[in-house]
């Protein structure tokens, strides 16, 4: 069986995730503990970063090499065009969007859980202690910049990545307009890209992540509740509700534990 060695939070993991369920194989989640779990990674991989999947004796690093390995190995249901000019297409708008939507993304959400504290409640699991839910709400914003976001991502670098990321989601709305898929007439690689690279701007309705949270509907004050991007994230959780196979929490509420799609944590001794 395959393995995935993942964050489970992780953009890139889920877009693994989405094109393992696309192409209907089966696999493993193995959930890395920052830190100790990525010298484990190394030690197998040659590399620290998540996404890595594993097959057979075969480690594939990094979520656009699992991509093309996984089309070139399972050919069913292909994510990459052959034609010319859509292929092209396909590729340049999943390299975009890796570049863009993940790093951008990324940013936002660190400056939302900054700047709105309900928006950081959220993220606390439901039988968190309404002391300690006050506290986080009331948690200054300036000290959390501090230890939450570090000191390489400063305020200024958080508006510009969200500046961004909105001419971004205006172009992908625009774009979707009058077509079911970015390139051509079929579901590709550039589509599971942009759907799993969004998810933490607005996550979508139905449980697709294992974590004892519901984090499902919650977006970005500004971002995910925008009527402007609404046609999009529909479009998203309609590629999602097609080709991405929910979680049964009823049944994983031991994180880390249950059946296969479920991840088992891997540490060092």
């Amino acid at each position: 069986m395959l393995e995935l060695y993942q964050f489970e939070l992780s953009q890139f993991s889920e877009k693994v995730r989405f094109i393992l369920d696309y192409k209907g194989l089966e696999y493993k989640k193995i959930e890395v503990t920052p830190g100790i779990g990525q010298l484990e990674v190394f030690k197998v991989s040659g590399q620290r970063q998540v996404p890595v999947l594993k097959d057979g004796d075969t480690y594939i690093a990094d979520s656009t090499e699992i991509a093309l390995y996984l089309d070139s190995k399972y050919p069913e249901k292909p994510l990459i065009p052959t034609d010319g000019i859509t292929r092209g297409q396909c590729l340049l708008i999943e390299e975009w969007a890796d570049q863009s939507l993940g790093l951008n993304g990324r940013k936002a959400f660190m400056g939302a859980l900054n700047h709105y504290p309900n928006f950081r409640t959220s993220f606390l699991p439901k039988n968190t202690p309404d002391i300690f839910k006050t506290f986080v709400t009331a948690f200054p914003s300036e000290v959390f910049n501090a230890i939450g976001i570090g000191l390489t991502l400063g305020t200024d670098i958080l508006k510009v990545g969200e500046k961004t990321l909105k001419r971004d989601l205006e172009a992908l709305t625009l774009i979707l307009q009058n077509q079911l898929y970015l390139v051509g007439d079929k579901p590709t690689l550039a589509d599971f890209t942009v759907a799993a690279l969004t998810t933490i701007v607005k996550f979508p309705p139905v449980a697709y992540f294992d974590i004892p949270i519901d984090v499902e509907g919650i977006g970005i004050p500004g971002l995910g509740d925008n009527s402007a991007y609404e046609s999009f994230f529909q479009w998203r959780d309609r590629l999602y509700a097609d080709y991405r196979q929910p979680v049964d929490k009823s049944s994983s509420s031991n994180f880390g534990g249950g059946n296969d799609n479920q991840p088992t944590s891997i540490e060092i001794d």
